[in-house]
């Protein structure tokens, strides 16, 4: 089942665009249309009359880092509406998430990469009967943070990336890198590059865009565990952000709500568009709105284009899944599991994440969402 690049894809972009719209009217104090989770977590009587609660139980969960700050919001704005329901989720990594899952740890899982063949070979141990599957749940964009003296904006393309993330270029004043910014000042200072000491689907989205966009700059292959030369390890989103913070011309990737959080800059990129684009929501919903479903039956993974030299449309994305069973859930847990996927997966789901530095899902792409989960058995 593939999304179509014509009509489909133009309905795409509106849902994405109205979805990431409804976000400045949140700025503007606007709670009409009952999401929660503002800053506090709290939830409105509105958010709450939206979700469904169904029988009360816990649900354990484990995984991405990425979808860390969503979960928290979503779980405390489930909680407030499900009276007797809680949701507890460890973002130790994709790899560990997915692991913990199939081994019957946890309900499910969150991960910016779905699932190889072997770890669904690997799911049918625990989904009695039948597997686990990709549902796409919150959008991301991955910022390339730098904390560079003397320079407020920055423009990088793959390439050149690439070779900084690789300790190909080691100078924050390399030519390749003042060719992009002109009129920078960049300082002759030794680049500190941080990237994640866990295997991370941040990570593999990252070298998935080197790889597609480097032109050859990047010579591994995309992966969850870092592959590149030298650099220094940190752990989770929140540990490289701390270490851009505090240290002087250093530079990593995170999603965007981490580098708000941090008050980080975001380097823009080149991507062959006639000029560079930005790291905002919007831009990335651009890129969110041709995507591909490539899974097939109820497994919704998707295939992103992480070379699209289209205008406005930000390349460098990840989508952060929930990786549950199809059939074979525990009975306990099931009618739980299907309240809170519901909530994530609705518009007052995603614009409470939105609000967070998130990119909403398409419409259309969270409608299929939405039909795929009263199957869940």
């Amino acid at each position: 089942m593939k999304l179509q690049r014509n009509g489909r894809s133009k309905a795409l972009a509106i849902g994405a665009m109205a979805l990431v719209s409804s976000l400045s009217l949140a700025a503007c104090g606007s709670d009409d249309n009952g999401t929660g989770g503002t800053s506090g977590g709290s939830t409105s009587a509105a958010a709450g009359s939206s979700i469904k609660c169904g029988k009360a139980g816990n649900l354990l969960g484990a995984g991405s880092s990425a979808q860390a700050t969503a979960i928290d919001v979503w779980k405390t704005n489930f909680a407030a509406a499900c009276s007797g329901s809680t949701v507890n989720y460890q973002a130790p990594g994709s790899g560990a998430g997915i692991q913990q899952f199939t081994q019957g740890k946890v309900t499910f899982a969150g991960s910016d990469s779905a699932l190889k063949p072997a770890e669904v070979d690997a799911s049918k141990a625990v989904c009695t009967g039948g597997q686990g599957i990709d549902l796409p749940m919150a959008g991301g964009l991955i910022s390339l943070v730098f904390n560079v003296e003397g320079v407020d904006s920055l423009i990088l393309d793959a390439p050149t990336a690439a070779k900084i993330f690789d300790t190909q270029i080691t100078k924050w004043n390399d030519p390749a890198i003042a060719a992009l910014n002109p009129s920078a000042k960049l300082p002759d200072a030794e680049i500190q590059t941080f990237h994640r000491s866990e295997d991370s689907g941040t990570t593999e989205n990252l070298t998935k865009y080197f790889a597609a966009a480097g032109n050859g700059a990047w010579s591994y292959p995309a992966s969850k565990a870092w592959a590149g030369k030298n650099g220094q390890s940190a752990t989770g989103s929140a540990g490289v952000a701390a270490q851009v913070k505090q240290v002087k011309n250093s530079i990593s990737y995170v999603e965007l709500a981490y580098a708000q959080t941090n008050s980080l800059k975001s380097a823009s990129l080149a991507t062959g568009a006639s000029k560079p684009v930005e790291a905002t929501a919007a831009n990335a919903a651009n890129t969110f709105a041709k995507a591909k479903i490539t899974g097939t039956g109820s497994d919704l993974a998707l295939k992103l284009d992480y070379a699209t030299k289209e205008e406005g449309s930000y390349p460098l994305v990840l989508v952060t899944y929930e990786i549950v069973c199809d059939k074979g859930n525990k009975a306990e847990t099931l009618d739980t599991l299907k309240s809170f996927l519901t909530y994530t997966a609705s518009d007052a789901g995603q614009k409470a994440a939105g609000e967070k530095g998130y990119v909403p899902l398409p419409k259309e792409l969270t409608d299929k969402v939405n039909a795929v989960i009263p199957a869940l058995a």
